[in-house]
């Protein structure tokens, strides 16, 4: 079985911050690690490989730093990694990047499964995952909870819905993306860590991939950010500082004065 894993390299959210000047995200000497949910769909990839057999390649649309975020999926469990990675592919939005990782796809080679996370954390649309099952003309099911079996060519899947769950049948090849409740991603291996060491990530340009130079980055992008900004505060704002316990002295004795809390 040839399952697809995309993951995403992201800006760990506790340390994101807003540039002033451009209204950007400023991500100069802000550490970047997997998307979260991605480490889910790598789990479930792996997981099943180890009940089905198989083989497991772990894609990534970024930079050449990605390299560091690919060598840790070798590390926990993928065969084999690809980057797609060329300066044409800045500023791409959902479409484009749907595009090029269907691209990528293709040049990697034929599959029985892809699994992606249900959304990445810096983004939040949750569009790639069903935009990149468009765009190669597979069935898709998203905010994957649980995978049953997979048997005959025919995945059984529990999706997550807000009163429950429904169970489903999908035919392979299909994609899904899946949410933080299908599993506990694994702890990399000492022989994982050897072998990430060793292994050699081939990068894929646009040209490598074949890919239509107006379909890709900011010229293949039909929607694109014009502004990012922090919330204007709302009402009248207390801080109080100092230790947990010297902030909890502090709010009792404003709240003793007959004060209302706002926001701390």
């Amino acid at each position: 079985m040839n399952i697809i894993v995309c993951v995403k390299q992201v800006p760990d959210a506790k340390d994101v911050k807003l540039d002033p000047k451009t209204n950007t995200l400023a991500r100069e000497g802000v550490e970047s690690i997997m998307n979260p949910f991605d480490r889910h769909a790598l789990e479930a990839a792996v997981k099943l490989k180890e009940v089905c057999g198989g083989q497991v390649t772990a894609i990534s649309m970024g930079p050449p730093q990605a390299e560091v975020m690919l060598r840790e999926a070798v590390s926990c469990g993928a065969d084999n990694v690809a980057l797609v990675s060329d300066r044409a592919f800045a500023g791409a939005d959902t479409w484009a990047t749907t595009y090029t990782l269907g691209k990528a796809v293709k040049k990697v080679g034929d599959f029985d499964l892809i699994v992606c996370g249900k959304q990445a954390i810096d983004g939040d649309t949750a569009q790639v995952g069903p935009g990149l099952a468009y765009r190669l003309g597979v069935p898709y099911v998203t905010c994957v909870r649980k995978i049953i079996s997979c048997e005959d060519g025919i995945l059984r899947l529990e999706r997550m819905m807000d009163d429950g769950y429904d169970e489903l049948e999908v035919d392979l090849p299909a994609l899904i993306t899946v949410v933080k409740e299908i599993n506990e991603p694994r702890v990399p291996s000492l022989k994982g860590k050897m072998k990430a060491k060793k292994i050699e990530i081939p990068v894929f340009s646009a040209a490598d991939i074949g890919a239509d130079a107006d379909c890709i980055g900011l010229p293949g992008s039909p929607t694109q950010v014009q502004r990012v900004f922090s919330p204007e505060p709302r009402g009248e704002r207390r801080l109080f500082a100092g230790s947990l316990d010297e902030q909890i002295d502090q709010l009792v004795d404003f709240l003793k004065a007959g004060n209302q809390p706002t926001s701390t």
